[in-house]
């Protein structure tokens, strides 16, 4: 399985996501504008994302931002079975149980993710200190 970080802010553009199809992980620990919210996730969707997780601030929002940039993608018509996006928040877990269920649990029925990508919402980037809990994660047992 191939694992990528990327740091992402308001104040930036948008990185290239090289991993097609993939599943993305994103961590929100900032506030952002609804409008910045459904802008990344038309990225998301439109770089191939077909399975989101999500965890942090707003949580839920972006989840909801990511079940409508998928539904826009299609103009809100059928959506084929391989480029249906699955969609999971974790509001009340800690970080660690998020991680081990977007490593063990987020696989799509159609498509094979052999990808992920870890989008962080920060006002700091903190690649080392987020992969290394990743990994950490998928080494414990059941998220714990």
């Amino acid at each position: 399985m191939k694992l990528d970080y990327l740091h992402v802010s308001p104040d930036q553009p948008m990185p290239h996501i090289k991993a097609r199809p993939y599943r993305a992980i994103l961590i929100a620990e900032r506030p952002v504008s609804q409008a910045w919210r459904d802008d990344v996730a038309a990225w998301l969707v439109s770089s191939g994302c077909l399975y989101f997780v999500t965890w942090g601030e707003a949580c839920e929002g972006w989840h909801d931002a990511v079940d409508w940039a998928a539904l826009k993608a299609f103009d809100f018509g059928e959506i084929p079975d391989d480029k249906f996006v699955m969609t999971t928040w974790h509001n009340k877990e800690p970080l660690s149980e998020t991680l081990w269920f977007a490593g063990n649990c987020a696989s799509h029925p159609d498509v094979d993710l052999t990808e992920t990508v870890i989008v962080h919402v920060s006002a700091v980037e903190r690649r080392a200190e987020i992969l290394a809990l990743y990994r950490d994660s998928q080494d414990a047992e059941n998220g714990t």
